[in-house]
């Protein structure tokens, strides 16, 4: 199976930091893959280098190579919005606009001017809505203020947002760490379902959460991946001891 995404040696400071150090790592299509390590040590910093979002600051440099679908996202003339409608992220913390739940998932396609008839953004809101299992609680409250909505329905319209504008990878950034176990669970099952259709990265510090709802785990540490392989073997037989001390809780 062809990868998704594939990074080729890839480093990146920022200034006089190596954040990145030869990082080399495939990530399979429609699969979860979950990057794994200590605070500091990266994993953020690679998730943001799969959609170029870290040249939104400064003193950051970039060398080596990520292809998507086999082409170098960092080559001469990549389309970033383009980029980054087909590869979508999602935050730390649930970030609706301060607009309607409705007008919060119209917004991405009329920026990117994919569906501007009524109709047409009503289907799009409508199925948006039912792929994140909102649309029954939420189909009679679309002008609600998103805002108003719990920290879970947040999260999941976030995700609805990304959906309605046809992504082809997710990013997730510990994407559970502002909610509670049950909406944590329900957000897992999410993830779950939608990997029969998208190729999802996710960022946690939980291990508990990687080894639930991924098939690939890379274990990070200072920079370097560590560890990259099928999540049952990154968790029972590492390679590595660091990997081993880490998923054991020696260290970290």
């Amino acid at each position: 199976m062809e990868p998704k995404i594939q990074s080729v040696d890839l480093n990146l400071h920022y200034g006089d930091f190596q954040a990145l150090r030869n990082v080399n790592i495939s990530i399979l299509p429609q699969r979860i893959t979950a990057i794994i390590g200590p605070s500091g040590c990266g994993k953020s910093t690679l998730l943001r280098c799969f959609n170029r979002m870290n040249e939104l600051m400064r003193n950051v440099k970039i060398t080596g190579e990520i292809n998507l679908d086999g082409q170098d996202i960092y080559r001469a003339g990549c389309n970033l919005t383009q980029l980054r409608k087909r590869v979508g992220m999602v935050f730390q913390r649930p970030n609706p606009f301060p607009l309607s739940v409705f007008e919060n998932i119209a917004y991405g396609l009329r920026v990117h001017g994919m569906k501007t008839g009524k109709r047409e953004l009503e289907q799009v809101v409508q199925t948006s809505l039912e792929a994140t299992l909102l649309w029954e609680g939420l189909k009679d409250k679309l002008n609600k203020p998103a805002l108003e909505l719990s920290a879970e329905q947040q999260q999941r319209l976030c995700v609805s947002r990304l959906l309605a504008i046809e992504p082809e990878v997710l990013l997730m950034d510990e994407p559970c760490s502002a909610l509670d176990p049950i909406a944590t669970e329900r957000i897992e099952e999410l993830m779950r379902e939608l990997a029969h259709q998208y190729t999802i990265v996710i960022v946690t510090h939980n291990m508990q959460q990687a080894a639930r709802v991924s098939q690939d785990t890379g274990f990070m540490l200072l920079g370097d991946l560590v560890e990259f392989g099928p999540t049952e073997k990154i968790f029972t037989r590492p390679g590595d001891k660091r990997t081993e001390d880490y998923v054991t809780g020696r260290y970290g």
